[in-house]
């Protein structure tokens, strides 16, 4: 659905580039499974998200790209309250994340993410890492917790490795693990916060391929990247953000070929 937009220009975008301020992603028709609404984030006197408001489909894969700087992150960040946001809402389904009270260890289980520098035990083996949390935080047993985990690192690719230790591993390998890690507790959600950024450009491959299986399992994602070949293959929705701002959520054919703001038509033009 295209997004609504603002009438007015804001002073600090460029003319013509108002910043969106309702923009449903996903299938036509689903409910939302996140929900944004005018999100801000401030760090000391710098304004990073300014006026985030955003809708996820259920089931959907939403490609979250922008220059370096323009709140990406720390939007990703925010839903999963890994930054506390100055001001707005977030939701998961009918939940406020962003609500006092609110069991964030809970809605983590909800939420998965998968961070850039895949953040993994490095004291624990491969399969300690994939049982630790579902076996420690979410009580299950250990045998069940052991069979899920030999599933997810068989769907990566990375079976043979259960008993190495993260150092043991290339980036590529340590980064499909943590997707893997993502996946034990079972999320309805997994954000994605530049997953390749500090790879090799020979193991990118090997992680786009995992991420791009899962686009397939029903499973919805946010996915900040700078790999426009892959927003563009894999995503229902791009989200175009610049200087705190959503410029443009839309889907990956009309940003890519008939982008509305000038910003995006400049973005593109230097990176594609």
């Amino acid at each position: 659905m295209p997004a609504s937009r603002d009438t007015a220009a804001t002073p600090s975008v460029a003319a013509g580039d108002a910043p969106v301020v309702a923009s449903p992603s996903g299938s036509e028709g689903a409910a939302p499974v996140i929900r944004i609404e005018h999100l801000r984030k401030v760090f000391g006197d710098q304004e990073v998200l300014k006026d985030i408001s955003l809708e996820v489909g259920e089931g959907s894969v939403t490609c979250i790209l922008g220059p370096s700087g323009s709140g990406k992150s720390t939007m990703l960040r925010c839903i999963n309250q890994l930054e506390q946001p100055t001001a707005g809402r977030i939701f998961y389904r009918d939940t406020e994340l962003t609500a006092p009270g609110t069991n964030m260890m809970l809605m983590r289980r909800k939420i998965g993410i998968v961070f850039q520098h895949f953040n993994l035990f490095p004291h624990m083996t491969i399969m300690r890492n994939l049982t630790y949390v579902p076996t420690k935080i979410l009580r299950q047993g250990r045998e069940d917790a052991e069979k899920n985990a030999e599933a997810l690192l068989e769907r990566v690719g990375m079976a043979e490795k259960r008993d190495a230790y993260p150092s043991q591993l290339s980036g590529g390998q340590q980064q499909r693990v943590a997707i893997a890690r993502a996946l034990a507790v079972n999320p309805d959600v997994l954000l994605f916060d530049e997953p390749t950024s500090a790879l090799d450009p020979e193991m990118v491959g090997e992680v786009l391929d995992v991420i791009r299986d899962l686009a397939h399992t029903g499973i919805t994602m946010l996915i900040v990247t700078h790999e426009m070949g892959f927003a563009r293959n894999v995503s229902d929705h791009v989200c175009f953000m610049d200087d705190g701002y959503v410029l443009e959520n839309t889907t990956p054919e009309r940003f890519f070929e008939r982008p509305e703001t000038e910003r995006a038509r400049r973005f593109l033009q230097k990176v594609m």
